[in-house]
């Protein structure tokens, strides 16, 4: 039996085609990989704030919001500057869902005077739970 030319081991008579589902297995490898990239990026975007070190800090089990404050006094809500009155209504809506916890995050050449200001905000919009940010040593 005589043998085509066009007759070969790993085909046959079929036309080649171009498999597309291993295409798609790595694009969407790669979107995942992008995606997960970029929520690391926007997660550590924000004010740089050097932290003071303390040995006795601890993480607290729920943050509901952060105040920032820098060493220039502007403060800094969930990451975006906010006057005093900005942050007072936004402390006094979060009131109404339920308890809040407020983390203080200070520069660490801010003024104390700076951060007693952040504290009396939230002390005047009805938080009693304050705590603040530190890293550890």
């Amino acid at each position: 039996m005589a043998r085509n030319h066009r007759d070969h081991y790993f085909g046959g008579n079929e036309k080649p085609r171009i498999e597309i589902i291993p295409m798609i297995d790595v694009m969407m490898f790669l979107l995942v990989f992008f995606v997960l990239i970029m929520t690391e990026m926007i997660q550590s975007a924000g004010i740089q704030l050097d932290l003071p070190q303390s040995s006795t800090s601890k993480a607290l089990q729920t943050v509901k919001v952060t105040l920032g404050v820098d060493r220039s006094g502007v403060m800094y809500l969930e990451g975006k500057p906010a006057s005093t009155a900005e942050v007072s209504s936004a402390l006094q809506a979060s009131l109404k869902s339920g308890k809040v916890d407020v983390i203080i995050s200070g520069d660490e050449g801010t003024a104390y005077q700076n951060i007693v200001k952040v504290m009396d905000v939230a002390r005047s919009a009805g938080i009693s739970s304050i705590g603040l940010a530190t890293r550890t040593p």
